[in-house]
């Protein structure tokens, strides 16, 4: 059933810039790429629970806020011209633009690409039981009252069953994935889902961004870079790894180049473990000023706006966390991030790549393992972007690993900071 929200609900404006507020807008930006299937599964075996956070969230109070919530979805899906001849004839990138649709009615998304794809049909279906979506391009619930068609009634939470079934991205988008630049199409006021009556981006509500990725940030600026028919051009080569056995052959462009064209590291003893490495604007991917500019001084600073964000990557796995709120954590995760290359310890179980052509692929080792997850490769960009939103006393920004089976932590954690961001309207 569908409950339509009275005219002077607040989900057709604003808070204002000096109001307390519960309003919450909460985005989703999910890697689609083609090693996204297990990640996707565990993500959606969490939607209930954090449905159930949400709902629940308390002010620093302790009072219920009964919060206003809006909740959109996208992929890191902005289009690449190495990724357009694989595309599937249905298929088109999202650059940023909501999914609204039952991943049951399109679970062709859920077969990847290539000559014996994978499939991972359970994403979705261990989920979404039908083609419950919301009345809108996104999620709106408040206490009893949301914008959900099709829900079934013995089901559990309607919203919880819609997000079940939007959640779930598929495994054919581009392996060049983009999820700042993704994030920034989703949030611009000019997209048609950010204007009317009754938009996404809400003026004074809370905004929350849920990163979740596997790869390294790839948001391009320069397409030349990633051309092959400049492979013998130094000048647009020289971010292009080596082909396996081959020193100084630049064969073709791989997703190193988003690394490697995006971070800039040191390994001062050439031992293969990197003393540091830091996001480098070198001109081939948009430069991180356009994202931090936006969500630091268009949202916080000018709009009064509070912005945190959660970011689910490649980190290894938090060991702990504070038991008070915000609940971020305290010891692993991108704490004990290390850089390093490729070596024959990182190759799990049934996968016949070697290191060299792993290093060759990705341009920098695992920045976390497990052997029923996957791996993942670290995401400095969407790290320095996620910890810029923190001040000197307040967390607003969570990072946890994209190699865990269970994200609750993660969802704790984003519960935790809203609790010192939601306020009761007075």
């Amino acid at each position: 059933m569908k409950f339509d929200l009275p005219p002077d609900d607040s989900s057709a404006g604003g808070c204002g810039t000096d109001q307390a507020c519960n309003l919450l807008d909460v985005l989703f930006v999910i890697d689609n790429s083609g090693t996204m299937g297990e990640e996707q599964t565990n993500l959606a075996a969490n939607f209930p629970y954090l449905i159930d956070k949400l709902r629940n969230v308390t002010d620093e109070n302790n009072m219920p806020v009964n919060a206003n919530i809006n909740i959109m979805v996208t992929t890191t899906d902005f289009g690449h011209p190495l990724c357009s001849p694989f595309e599937k004839p249905d298929y088109d990138p999202a650059k940023g633009a909501p999914i609204n649709t039952a991943c049951v009615d399109r679970i062709e998304r859920f077969t990847g690409l290539g000559a014996n794809p994978v499939q991972v049909k359970q994403a979705c279906e261990n989920g979404c039981k039908g083609s419950v979506v919301p009345s809108d391009p996104f999620i709106n619930f408040q206490l009893d009252q949301n914008n959900i068609l099709n829900a079934d009634p013995n089901g559990g939470d309607p919203v919880a069953q819609a997000l079940s079934c939007i959640g779930p991205q598929g495994i054919d988008g581009c392996g060049m994935e983009a999820p700042l630049e993704t994030m920034l199409q989703a949030l611009d006021p000019n997209k048609p889902w950010n204007q009317g009556a009754k938009p996404f981006l809400r003026d004074g509500a809370v905004l929350a961004i849920i990163v979740m990725t596997d790869e390294a940030e790839c948001s391009v600026k320069d397409y030349k870079y990633f051309d092959p028919q400049l492979a013998s051009d130094p000048m647009f080569n020289q971010y292009w790894e080596d082909a396996p056995g081959q020193p100084g052959v630049k064969d073709e462009p791989t997703s190193a180049v988003c690394f490697n064209a995006g971070v800039s590291c040191v390994d001062a003893n050439a031992d293969g473990v990197y003393e540091s490495c830091m996001s480098e604007d070198k001109g081939v991917l948009q430069p991180l000023t356009r994202y931090i500019g936006y969500l630091k001084t268009n949202l916080v600073e000018q709009q009064k706006k509070d912005v945190i964000m959660l970011g689910i990557l490649g980190v290894p796995k938090v060991t702990a966390h504070n038991p008070n709120p915000p609940f971020e954590p305290t010891a692993g995760g991108v704490l004990d991030l290390v850089y390093r290359v490729w070596n024959q310890g990182d190759i799990l179980m049934g996968d016949t790549d070697t290191p060299a052509q792993k290093e060759y692929d990705f341009g920098i080792g695992p920045g976390c393992t497990d052997q029923a997850t996957g791996q993942a490769i670290p995401n400095t960009r969407v790290i320095d972007v996620c910890q810029s939103l923190n001040e000197d006393d307040k967390v607003r920004c969570c990072i946890e690993s994209i190699c865990d089976d269970d994200f609750s932590d993660a969802i704790n954690c984003l519960a935790g900071i809203l609790r010192e961001t939601l306020e009761l309207p007075g």
